[in-house]
């Protein structure tokens, strides 16, 4: 034992060898600093500049640094003016600045446009013409559903007010579940989407015009797509519309465009009148269908849809299958996340609403199947589940 310490201490003393490796020095960590905002100059104080300043004075990723405009009084100028961003009435002093990033005119102007064209600077993006217009008259666009949805909001507030004056508390909690699926089913979706793809637009405004200008042009159609579900909730909400529903032409109307959208097959068949039905057996059935379909599109990677509707004399009968992937439905009862991501309790909460009940089967590999079970001619309103 003593001998082994002697050796050691030996073998400690003796000078390192070549091949021992020498101690790295430690690195400092190297500090990621954050992209600075994009500097715009806006050539044009009108409506194009107008929209386009309420847009990017709320980005973050962009700074305005100048404007250009003749009109002392014109709307873009008074909104520049608000936010503290230099106005020049020469658009050419804009062109002499060095700090700016992109230079967008929407004047359409002649004069300024041949100008731009013959500017050549490094690092110095230009949007002018037809693209310019096209972006001010897509952020108009997001502008005014943005003003129509908070009319409907507020539409909304005004009918909640009014229902808890004259309903139980009970009815109350009807309309509010009812509200939250229509808003869910498509008009935050939409929102969700346009929101995507704007902000990945502006990414890539500078590296890629014609995709942002693509992007652009997809936002505008879900804009449009949101403008008219926001009319379809408010339409839902006024008393005696919902009669002129016709269910069945709704759904073939419906199923095709999820045909041509999603390139999948959808087969889709129907058995008696729905004349038998309530108005709102109508609206909540086509909404449930909806959402199935959604959920198809988003998750089952299908390549075929079926959907077949039996309306007897007391009891509707919906059956939605599709042959995708499947999923584990236990799995997902038991993860909240997960459960309220596929969109089910909306489902199920329509289908309690009317009396009735949703049935969902699933298996990994095996497909989705939705069924559902309405009664079929009370006129009596039922509410969560229990007759008046």
């Amino acid at each position: 034992m003593p001998s082994s310490v002697t050796s050691d201490k030996r073998s400690t003393s003796r000078r390192p060898s070549a091949s021992t490796p020498k101690p790295k020095p430690q690195s400092k960590p190297v500090r990621r600093r954050s992209a600075p905002p994009t500097r715009v100059a806006i050539i044009g104080g009108g409506r194009g500049g107008r929209a386009l300043m309420e847009i990017f004075a709320q980005d973050p990723l962009a700074r305005i640094v100048g404007l250009a405009e003749t009109k002392t009084r014109s709307s873009g100028t008074k909104l520049a003016k608000l936010f503290g961003v230099p106005v020049t009435r020469d658009y050419r002093e804009l062109l002499k600045r060095k700090d700016v990033d992109l230079i967008i005119d929407v004047t359409g102007n002649v004069e300024v446009g041949q100008a731009l064209q013959r500017v050549r600077r490094p690092k110095l993006a230009i949007i002018g013409g037809a693209s310019a217009k096209f972006m001010w008259q897509l952020i108009e666009a997001r502008i005014r559903a943005t003003t129509e949805i908070e009319h409907t909001l507020t539409r909304y507030q005004s009918l909640f007010r009014r229902f808890v004056k004259e309903e139980t508390k009970r009815a109350v909690h009807e309309e509010r579940t009812r509200i939250a699926a229509d808003i869910h089913d498509g008009l935050v979706q939409t929102l969700v989407g346009v929101n995507f793809k704007m902000e990945l637009c502006a990414e890539i405004v500078q590296q890629d015009p014609m995709k942002c200008s693509n992007l652009m042009r997809e936002a505008k159609t879900q804009l449009k797509h949101g403008i008219q579900e926001t009319r379809q909730v408010v339409f839902n909400l006024r008393p005696g519309q919902e009669e002129k529903l016709d269910l069945f032409s709704a759904l073939s109307n419906f199923l095709k465009t999820f045909k041509e959208q999603q390139q999948v097959q959808v087969e889709f068949d129907y058995q008696g009148d729905d004349s038998a039905l309530l108005s709102k057996t109508k609206v909540f059935l086509f909404r449930i269908v909806q959402e199935a379909l959604y959920n198809t599109a988003k998750h089952a990677k299908a390549a075929r849809v079926f959907v077949h509707i039996v309306v007897n004399r007391d009891m509707l009968t919906a059956s939605i299958r599709d042959d995708g992937v499947g999923f584990d439905v236990q799995a997902v009862s038991r993860d909240p996340d997960k459960w309220d991501h596929f969109g089910l309790p909306g489902m199920k909460e329509r289908a309690k609403l009317l009396g009735g009940e949703t049935r969902l089967q699933s298996s990994k590999g095996r497909g989705t199947t939705v069924t559902v079970r309405i009664p079929v001619g009370k006129k009596d309103v039922v509410r969560n589940g229990q007759k008046n």
